[in-house]
């Protein structure tokens, strides 16, 4: 057997934007079908997962508005300990970096990197699918950093196609409005039929947010924030998920840098590249094989 990973470091936890997002039909379940493009970025949160022999599971972070029982790192923690019996606990410390209720998956990634490091610090032998249907229990964005490929989704989003993609810079705006998810879903101003598209249909230009029409109807800084994005680039601005979160493809860092330059002190923002594998993925590889 080979040696345990060192739980000394820092994992990352990638953001992602979704390039689109089409609601397609609603299941008898009541869950939303929907099609999107996961672009995966080098930008993100940041967790130390330190081993404990107690089997405690405790997050060191203190995190606004989010009680630690409701955290899902804490969760996820607690999903894979019973899952697999484990004994063993872990102490949480988050550097908390993407913005909450973006729509960049922050928790969902969070999550996830639990999942994965610990899958290794405590040897429990799950494979990546084992770990994805885990994860997709506690939220359908899970999967995609459980897999750690830049990812056309179908389904709830479980349903997952790597895609390569254009590893271009991107810069990402961030209103500071939390927007729920749930009620957007709930909404019956939602485009619910939009007509499915190819992964070829999407390349060729296709592709819009359902969610956006609705954000900017009903939160008047997300439209601020894209018209001042649009205006300020020169390039149509586009929301992320169901918000509050919107970006651009810029033509290289220092394009990104120009733009941060201007940018209003009543918003935040942060540029980075797209990329087809997540840096959690080559992480985990370095230190196994060290």
């Amino acid at each position: 057997m080979s040696a345990p990973i060192d739980d000394s470091g820092w994992w990352p936890a990638p953001a992602k934007l979704n390039l689109f997002l089409h609601i397609t039909g609603r299941r008898d379940d009541g869950y939303h079908e929907l099609q999107t493009v996961f672009q995966l970025l080098d930008f993100g949160d940041r967790l130390r997962l330190r081993v404990r022999e107690d089997g405690q599971i405790q997050r060191l972070s203190a995190i606004q508005g989010v009680e630690p029982e409701q955290d899902l790192t804490v969760r996820a923690a607690r999903l894979l300990q019973q899952h697999s019996s484990c004994s063993l606990g872990v102490s949480i410390e988050i550097d908390k970096r993407i913005p909450m209720g973006g729509g960049l998956g922050g928790g969902s990634s969070d999550a996830a990197t639990v999942l994965l490091v610990l899958n290794q610090l405590w040897r429990t032998g799950l494979d990546v699918n084992q770990l994805a249907q885990l994860g997709l229990s506690l939220g359908a964005d899970v999967p995609v950093f459980v897999r750690g490929e830049s990812a056309w989704a179908e389904g709830v989003g479980e349903r997952l196609n790597a895609v390569k993609l254009p590893e271009r810079w991107f810069f990402v705006l961030c209103p500071e409005v939390s927007i729920p998810t749930a009620e957007l879903f709930a909404s019956p101003q939602l485009t619910r039929d939009a007509r499915p598209i190819t992964i070829r249909d999407y390349l060729a230009g296709a592709g819009s947010n359902v969610f956006e029409p609705l954000v900017r109807e009903r939160y008047p800084v997300v439209d601020e924030a894209i018209k001042w994005l649009t205006q300020t680039s020169g390039v149509p601005a586009r929301m992320t998920g169901t918000g509050s979160s919107i970006f651009i493809a810029v033509n290289d860092e220092q394009h990104a840098q120009q733009i941060m330059a201007s940018l209003p002190d009543r918003w935040q923002a942060f540029y980075a590249r797209g990329v087809n594998q997540s840096p959690l993925i080559s992480r985990l590889a370095k230190a196994n094989a060290s």
